[in-house]
């Protein structure tokens, strides 16, 4: 893709002006800030509940493997119609 440059930027700047005027375009930076924060955030919410619940499925399995490991010990009854 190529680099846009400074004379780019620069018609960026006046269309802009052109098209939304100098009274709109400072609402505009700031509900495209606060775009971009609320995605971060909620970007950041669904990461650390991944992290979570990769935590707690861990925790889980470690349980189920000591169950596991301690089920194992004991002796099982036998079934009496299988004789």
């Amino acid at each position: 893709m190529p680099n846009i440059g400074a004379p780019g930027y620069i018609l960026l700047i006046i269309l802009a002006l052109l098209l939304f005027g100098p009274n709109k375009l400072p609402e505009l930076g700031r509900a495209v800030g606060r775009t971009f924060r609320e995605f971060k955030n909620g970007a950041r919410d669904i990461l650390s509940e991944d992290q979570r619940t990769e935590h707690k499925d861990s925790k889980d399995s470690a349980v189920k493997a000591s169950q596991t490991s301690a089920s194992e010990v004991q002796p099982q009854p036998e079934d009496k119609r299988l004789s």
